[in-house]
């Protein structure tokens, strides 16, 4: 026996010495959650941008941690989880690592997807060591992201497809929060992008009692963003972060970044030692319409066809009222696909906008076909991502914002995962879809007559401008503005002569 012993304890080193699959398997149940030391998270609020209200809403957390006697005196309980809600990129997981930098305590951090395992039962041992671990670090933080994961809405005992480890886990969880003290200082951050799906037991006051949104940010929000990670580089003095701010409406932090990011890289490509505004622009661009193809070279009568296209668009946004400035047009392809693009800058952030402003711009995107059917009497597939975002806008101008006459003040389509991009789907009868489909047709074809209309009102300006776009290839806003606002000259003066 004591020989066989012997044999056994030596075969069992060697295995574990060697063999990664029994360490694996002797690790089942722990958590395996990162843990970072005060010291080693480097992180503050001051490193975290156009999250204003966010940080003020965990301030009060890390206050807590710091000071928890004076909460305690008046009686009062900190909430004992918060939810980061908001798209992905806006910097939950940065904000969570912030808290703990400002509170100085350890901070566990886990994905949902980390629970799930393959053996039953082994998802809610994870949930125990966790809370274990952060209980004999107490005080401390908690961060679980990507939450959706484990936290999904349970389904019925008869539903099909119905994952019984994922539950297992979601109630481990569930038990777990309500049985630790709060007073300890354990508190519990959660992120997630997709806060619809989850469950309401997970939601409710004493487990994530505070719902924190961490939306994309404003322009003044963005500025800020730009100016923490343009630390990092070395800017020329003619750098404007304002404009850059202005021209990237829509952006998540983390898209900001890499737009710091790729204007170094170019600055490097061309062999300078600074970064300067064009550098910033050019990235903007990247990020919208990717990198410019050098080996796409379109014939001569393409790009005739994509400069009148392209002036279209920029002529009937600066002949209507309520329309954002026209800051660039380019006949130069990219590497998303299109042969040009026509950009407009808001001054200011825009929150609400009227029928007429949602009108002017889908005449805007027909504008576009409207011109190659003016000058060259034929249609293309040039215009395919026009007509799918002038679709898309009438149809919800009809069933989300009440804007027809034949509805009103109907919702007659309900979005989902809107963090996600949107899920859109239609309630209504099959009768109803039928005038809502030719409702979307009418708007679109009444902004689309609009459009022809303008242009060949303006049939002269429209060639002149098209002419210079096609010998400039990309023209600025204001050489746009300084041809539109001259004097008018005969029509036959400056045809092209391209027939």
């Amino acid at each position: 026996m004591f020989f066989f012993v012997l044999i056994g304890q030596f075969f069992f080193k060697r295995m574990f010495k060697g063999g990664a699959g029994l360490t694996n398997a002797m690790s089942f149940g722990t958590s395996n959650a990162k843990v970072y030391v005060p010291s080693e998270t480097g992180i503050k609020f001051a490193d975290v941008a156009g999250e204003e209200e966010a940080k003020e809403a965990l301030q009060e957390i890390v206050d807590f941690l710091h000071d928890p006697s004076k909460y305690q005196d008046i009686g009062a309980q900190m909430p004992k989880g918060a939810l980061l809600v908001g798209p992905p990129g806006t910097g939950k997981t940065l904000l969570a690592k912030a808290v703990a930098g400002e509170a100085n305590v350890p901070f566990f951090s886990i994905a949902g997807s980390e629970f799930v395992e393959m053996f039953v039962g082994m998802g809610a041992s994870k949930v125990r060591d966790l809370f274990k671990q952060a209980n004999e670090k107490a005080p401390c933080i908690v961060f679980i992201d990507e939450i959706d994961t484990i936290g999904k809405k349970r389904e019925g005992s008869g539903a099909i497809g119905g994952n019984d480890e994922r539950e297992q886990t979601l109630n481990q969880l569930l038990t777990e929060m309500d049985g630790f003290d709060g007073s300890k200082g354990v508190v519990i951050l959660a992120a997630t992008n997709r806060p619809e799906i989850l469950d309401p037991a997970l939601l409710r006051p004493g487990r994530f009692d505070r719902r924190v949104p961490v939306e994309l940010p404003d322009m003044a929000g963005r500025e800020a963003i730009l100016r923490v990670h343009a630390k990092k580089i070395r800017l020329s003095d003619d750098v404007d972060l304002a404009a850059i701010a202005r021209a990237s409406a829509g952006c998540s932090g983390a898209e900001l970044a890499n737009l710091i990011n790729e204007a170094a890289l170019r600055a490097v490509r061309q062999g300078r030692r600074t970064v300067n505004q064009s550098d910033l622009e050019e990235s903007i661009e990247v990020v919208i319409a990717g990198y410019q193809k050098k080996n796409k070279i379109l014939s001569d009568d393409e790009r005739k066809i994509v400069a009148y296209h392209e002036v279209g668009h920029a002529l009937v946004a600066a002949l209507q009222s309520h329309s954002a400035p026209v800051t660039k047009i380019t006949i130069v392809p990219r590497t998303s696909g299109a042969l040009g693009y026509t950009m407009q800058v808001e001054e200011n952030d825009h929150y609400l906008m009227n029928r007429t402003e949602l009108e002017n711009k889908i005449a805007t995107l027909t504008g576009g076909r409207a011109a190659e059917e003016l000058i060259f009497n034929t249609i293309t597939t040039g215009a395919s991502n026009d007509i799918e975002k002038a679709t898309k806008l009438a149809r919800a101008m009809i069933t989300q914002y009440g804007m027809s006459e034949e509805f009103g003040m109907v919702a007659l389509q309900t979005d989902s995962n809107k963090y996600l991009g949107g899920d859109a789907s239609l309630a209504c009868s099959e009768q109803t879809s039928a005038d809502i489909d030719r409702l979307v047709v009418e708007m679109v074809q009444k902004q689309h007559d609009k459009a022809l209309q303008l242009l060949r009102d303006n049939e002269a300006k429209l060639h002149e401008l098209a002419s210079y776009l096609y010998e400039k290839e990309t023209i600025t806003g204001e050489e746009f503005m300084t041809i539109l606002r001259s004097s008018p000259l005969e029509l036959e003066e400056i045809t092209p002569d391209w027939e």
